[in-house]
């Protein structure tokens, strides 16, 4: 089951290419505009790092954002409309690859000063493997960047458990169809998972909108061990 919601996440987004690329053109989402876009690129920049790997890239606007600060920048994403839309629109280097293939993609031998996972990271099965290879892709000092969806705006009870739940895009437009499903982690299972895959001083910040209670997003900023 967890191995088909994986892939749904993929088709899903296969199939939104094109309303995702408008919809972050015309700055349609409000979250995003209002508090987590600034919050990741705030976070980055806080070590002025010389090169990153943007994970999930989508079409590059993080990437742009980054490299508008001097940094140099390789993204990766599974979805060919999206790198060719960053291809298009950016300076950065893009590669066509999936969370499972980047042990053995063209950046295998690469190492970089930060990896950025901005809303990127919505499996089970693939982000369990992604997280555990990332440390082979950090240089020494490197810094991992997670932005994801804080647990809190999306379940009725704080501490639920893991699990799947049916995705939506509420908010998006009606453009968007097939929303993917997500699986829901805890903050103590996103730190649980992080730990065991050699991060410490995890720290967590919550980005919050103007005038919202509830934050916008759950970022976590984790060092390597040693």
């Amino acid at each position: 089951m967890a191995g088909d919601d994986d892939k749904k996440i993929i088709q899903s987004w296969h199939k939104n290419a094109a309303a995702w690329i408008s919809a972050i053109q015309n700055q349609a989402i409000e979250s995003r505009n209002l508090a987590t876009n600034k919050a990741i690129i705030d976070a980055v920049m806080e070590r002025a790092p010389s090169t990153v790997l943007d994970v999930g890239c989508g079409e590059g606007w993080l990437s742009r954002a980054l490299i508008d600060c001097n940094v140099n920048v390789v993204g990766i994403d599974v979805v060919p409309a999206l790198i060719e839309q960053a291809r298009k629109t950016s300076s950065g280097t893009y590669y066509l690859c999936s969370y499972d293939e980047i042990a053995e993609s063209q950046i295998r031998d690469s190492t970089f000063d930060a990896v950025v996972c901005n809303f990127s990271l919505i499996g089970k099965k693939d982000v369990d493997s992604l997280i555990g290879t990332i440390p082979r892709l950090l240089k020494n000092k490197g810094v991992l960047y997670i932005q994801t969806l804080h647990p809190l705006m999306y379940c009725e009870k704080e501490h639920s458990k893991d699990g799947w739940r049916e995705g939506s895009w509420d908010g998006f437009g009606a453009e968007f169809s097939d929303p993917a499903p997500w699986y829901y982690r805890t903050k103590a299972s996103w730190e649980r998972l992080l730990g065991e895959s050699g991060f410490v001083n995890i720290e967590c910040r919550e980005p919050r909108c103007p005038g919202k209670e509830n934050p916008a997003s759950m970022l976590f900023v984790c060092e390597l061990a040693g």
